[in-house]
Formats: C-alpha cells, structure tokens, sequence
C-alpha cells in the first residue's frame, strides 16, 4: 500500500523534499520483485483526518481484509501520526490480524540504506550512491511527447518526457541508456531540469538526445536509465553557446561509453507490465 502524493507533499509542497520515483516506476520496482497488487490510496483531507482507529477499520479491516500486515520500522498512521506500531499490533489482536515491523535494511558494510539516503545520493548527482542502495540504475520512464523541436533546430532532436512533479531528486546533464525506442537499449545524453536558456516556465522537462538513432518515438513508453552526471544545468547568453555545449555534453557521452564499455546493447529487458492497482473507495 502506498499513498499518492506523498503525505509530506500533501501537507507542504513548498517544503517537501525532491521526489525520488514517479508513481509509475514506484509500480515497475514493485512488480519487478514480486509484488501482485499495490493499492494506491488518494492522501486527502479527508484520508488525513482519520483517528488511528478509523484507519485501521477502514483501511486495513473492511477495505482490505488483511490477515497479515508488515510495516516500515518509522511507519506512524492516524491523524496527527498518533499511530505506532504498539497501537496497531494492539489492534491486530482486537479484529485478528498479525503485525510485523520489517527490520532495517542495511548494505554489506552495516550501513542503514533508506530512501533520505537515496534521495541524497541523488541531489547530489551521486549516481554510484544510489546505485549500491537501489541494487540497479536509477530510471525515469514516461511518453515520449511533442516539444518545442528546438533540439532539431540545433542539430540535437531529442526525446521530450515531461515530468509531473516540479522537484524531482535530480537535475543536471546526464549520460543515460534508453530502453523500448528499439529492440535494444540506446545509449544517450539527457538534461533533466528547468532549461532555462528556453524556457521560463518553470516547467520539468527530461530531454534525451540519442546518439546514433533517428525516427518517430512519439507516443511510445520508454525508461531512461541514468549512468552518469556530466554537469549541471547551465543557463546560456544565447543558443550558440547552448548548442556548443550540447556538443560538448554529446561527446563526453561517447567518450564515457566507449570507456565503460557501458552502450553495449542487449544486456536488460525493455518491456513493461501493467502493474495491478486498486484504489479504496
């Protein structure tokens, strides 16, 4: 079960921290390993309001008529987070079902790995941070959509992925591999941010520019892996200057593959599942 906008989003969106995973790929990681259903459940005034006990009859008794109920080790529920682990196992012996607090989840060295970490790892463009506490590539998947063809003007013509949350963990100009344009992943260069030379909107775009493919991806699902942070966005005089660096980020990107030995195609899946959501009503 998982909440939709996250509560701290919901109660300060100003003061928020960056969002780590899109609801989309929150579903794809939890299906990947094994998860069949994810109920996603609408955070309002309304869910937000409930005593602990409502939630719990509510939620967890008539709306999912749980047997067996395993939390997070800081999970609170209930109005004002009144509730704790002790109350809702006092409440599983009430309406007959067992709780279990899953223990910390720790990498090889003892260190505590959590999504605050994760969430650092990330705003600080450490990808390789991330990478060890995920167990794999950080990704970012949507539709590819119309843009601004401003890309195609520079000589750049890129995949448009806008983003739904206005602060996403990360920002800057990545080396990325591109799955479901083609049979194989493709490797990329992508800017994930405000493009403020173009742009004053305020408005999260991901951008990848693919760096031997040309065709029509409008419309498609695809999943951008990020392997690694170049820079940060930059704010330019003019679009000779931003095309030169567009340059300048097009071959790093081919440098680092051919390095890394990373753009070799074929290695991981390109698919996707409709993961199984139900919401309560």
């Amino acid at each position: 079960m998982t909440f939709e906008p996250h509560p701290r989003e919901f109660f300060n969106p100003a003061g928020a921290p960056p969002r780590i995973a899109m609801l989309r790929d929150k579903l794809e990681a939890l299906r990947t390993h094994g998860v069949d259903r994810v109920v996603v459940e609408h955070f309002n005034h309304t869910f937000a309001s409930q005593s602990p006990d409502a939630f719990v009859e509510r939620i967890i008794v008539n709306g999912l008529h749980a047997r067996w109920v395993m939390i997070g080790d800081d999970f609170r529920y209930g109005a004002k987070r009144a509730g704790d682990f002790d109350s809702l196992k006092a409440a599983g012996v009430q309406h007959g079902f067992e709780v279990e607090q899953m223990a910390t989840v720790a990498d090889p060295s003892g260190a505590r790995i959590s999504s605050s970490g994760v969430r650092a790892a990330l705003v600080a463009g450490d990808l390789d941070t991330a990478r060890g506490a995920l167990g794999r590539d950080y990704v970012i998947s949507g539709h590819v959509v119309h843009g601004m063809k401003l890309g195609r003007d520079l000589g750049f013509p890129t995949l448009n992925l806008p983003i739904a949350h206005k602060r996403p963990a990360l920002a800057g100009i990545f080396v990325v591999r591109v799955h479901g344009v083609a049979d194989e992943p493709l490797p990329g260069v992508a800017s994930l941010g405000l493009r403020p030379t173009v742009d004053d909107s305020g408005r999260v775009l991901l951008e990848v520019h693919l760096l031997d493919w040309h065709g029509d991806a409008y419309g498609k699902l695809v999943r951008v892996e990020f392997l690694k942070k170049l820079r940060d966005e930059e704010k330019y005089v003019d679009l000779e200057t931003l095309t030169a660096a567009i340059a300048r980020d097009v071959a790093n990107a081919r440098a680092w593959f051919a390095a890394s030995g990373n753009g070799t195609p074929g290695s991981r899946s390109t698919g996707f599942a409709t993961s199984a959501t139900d919401r309560i009503r």
